[in-house]
């Protein structure tokens, strides 16, 4: 079975993560979602929160787990049994970072491979910290992210005010 594992941290996941899903959903056997737990910037979401959004926002893709994990991403990916990475990119610098990580990467896996799918041109732009700020500032975000993390995100918001 070929698995890929696709990593981030989904604070909150937006409509453009769940677009690189979709399309790579569509090229392994299995995808797993893997909400990292402790990224290095502050989370406005609890991982339990973040994992029950990515969730609910891939109910509908039979082929695909949601599962929280720290440490190394290719870690993760060989615990799993995952022969690739999947990541999503947008612009000239997320390239830059993405093949800094991937030489690492191969450095400290070299089965694992790294699967790179260009954001769809309508989420070039979108960043959950992006999102974030525009939601903080009471932006109109419904189009950007599913329903269910529209309405979480908002009432994380506004309770912060």
């Amino acid at each position: 079975m070929t698995i890929a594992v696709y990593p981030g941290s989904f604070d909150p996941i937006t409509n453009g993560h769940l677009d690189i899903g979709i399309r790579a959903a569509k090229l392994f056997e299995k995808l797993i979602f893997g909400v990292y737990d402790t990224p290095a910037k502050k989370l406005l979401f609890s991982t339990a929160e973040r994992v029950e959004m990515v969730r609910q926002a891939t109910v509908d893709l039979p082929n695909v787990e949601v599962t929280p994990f720290s440490g190394l991403t290719v870690d993760f990916a060989r615990e799993v049994g995952a022969q690739a990475v999947v990541r999503g990119l947008r612009v000239g610098a997320d390239f830059e970072r993405e093949f800094e990580m991937a030489l690492m990467n191969k450095k400290l896996s070299p089965d694992c491979e790294l699967v790179c799918l260009m954001a769809s041109l309508k989420y070039q732009f979108l960043s959950s910290s992006l999102l974030k700020e525009v939601a903080s500032l009471g932006g109109y975000i419904d189009d950007l992210v599913p329903k269910t993390v529209a309405v979480a995100l908002k009432r994380k918001v506004h309770s912060r005010v």
